[in-house]
């Protein structure tokens, strides 16, 4: 079985972990990252080789500086956990 988790909101933190209440923290390193004009996907490397995808504005990525091996930690708060099988 996998789990969904259907995500209603992603925050990038790079070097910085102040007090939150969000239970989903993911530390990784940026593997890619893919400017558009407005936004930018942001491929974030887990351990273990998992990856997740985070799109942020691209002035949050630039204001954070986001580049290919930066650490950061990827907060996920859902409130909507989705389950299917047979994948």
């Amino acid at each position: 079985m996998i789990s969904l988790v259907k995500l209603k909101c992603m925050i990038n933190l790079v070097n910085l972990m102040p007090e939150i209440s969000a239970r989903n923290v993911l530390k990784g390193k940026v593997k890619k990252v893919i400017h558009g004009a407005v936004n930018s996907e942001i491929i974030v490397q887990l351990p273990g080789g998992i990856e997740i995808a985070s799109i942020i504005t691209k002035v949050s990525a630039e204001k954070l500086k986001l580049k290919t091996g930066v650490e950061v930690s990827a907060i996920i708060k859902a409130t909507n956990v989705m389950l299917a099988t047979g994948f």
